[in-house]
């Protein structure tokens, strides 16, 4: 679809309701911070989170606002700045079901998906002890040789793809960049719904330079445009990591009120506020 102009963030969210299977991207894909903290402002719960492969932040945000039920990823850190409190808290507490990966079968699921394909094969987790724990991988025979084992890993579908990309173009067309998990996001997903830093009067299909790093329009069900989008994340070369910011969560957030003084500084930086009654699920 072409996208005529970019929506309100509260409108771009519409789609993402209470149970979605919503799909986010490593920080380097970008991460959709603003976005993420309207859904937690909107109240949103009940989601099955899926990390393509791992997440920060952002998803320890969503399960310590307790909009999350169900999460699958291979990993959830604040990678130098520590471990991720709300995680390793629900995690412990049992408060959430975690579906553990690794990151080359999550990919293999994703790819699946994007395919239209039953399952991708792979190697690297044969004889794994998650093998007994997840019913989507299953021990197969190479059908041209047999007695060679391999794994055969399902697709992964997420219903919506929720990512932070560089700028769109005049037509709906989303420049990605370098790191092109984002495309992978959305090809592999029902929806995608996408943050920008930048609307470019261009068409990024017929510049040499972006045509390769850029997802079709056909691929992207909506559009915001949100300047900072990723703060307090880095973004590719527009901004860096608030590490300071990121190293206080790390201890704060261990605590219940920590974590909701620093939930209030988010909300503070992206002009959002919290109605506690409808988002916090204590």
């Amino acid at each position: 679809m072409t996208i005529a102009a970019p929506l309100p963030l509260r409108e771009l969210l519409k789609p993402i309701k209470d149970a979605c299977r919503l799909a986010i991207g490593k920080e380097e894909t970008g991460a959709a911070l603003a976005a993420t903290l309207a859904l937690i402002a909107q109240g949103v719960k009940d989601l099955h989170l899926i990390c393509l492969p791992i997440s920060g932040l952002q998803a320890d945000l969503l399960i310590g606002a307790g909009c999350v039920s169900t999460l699958e990823t291979s990993a959830i850190s604040l990678g130098e700045a520590g471990a991720a409190p709300r995680f390793s808290a629900a995690v412990r507490e049992g408060s959430i079901q975690l579906i553990d990966g690794t990151c080359p079968a999550i990919y293999a699921g994703f790819q699946a998906s994007q395919k239209g394909i039953p399952f991708m094969p792979l190697r690297g987790i044969l004889d794994s002890d998650l093998l007994k724990h997840r019913d989507s991988w299953k021990l197969i025979d190479n059908p041209f040789m047999p007695g060679d084992r391999m794994v055969a890993v399902a697709p992964i579908c997420p219903d919506i793809a929720l990512f932070h990309a560089q700028a769109v173009d005049r037509d709906g067309n989303v420049f990605v960049g370098r790191d092109r998990d984002g495309v992978l996001l959305a090809h592999a997903s029902k929806q995608s719904l996408i943050t920008v830093e930048a609307q470019i009067d261009l068409d990024f299909i017929q510049d040499p330079l972006r045509a390769g790093a850029t997802l079709p329009a056909v691929y992207v069900d909506g559009i915001s445009l949100v300047a900072g989008g990723a703060r307090p994340l880095s973004f590719g070369e527009q901004y860096r990591a608030d590490i300071a910011f990121l190293r206080r969560y790390a201890k704060m957030a261990s605590s219940e009120a920590g974590f909701r003084e620093c939930l209030d500084e988010l909300m503070s930086l992206h002009g959002l506020a919290l109605d506690r009654d409808l988002a916090i699920q204590a």
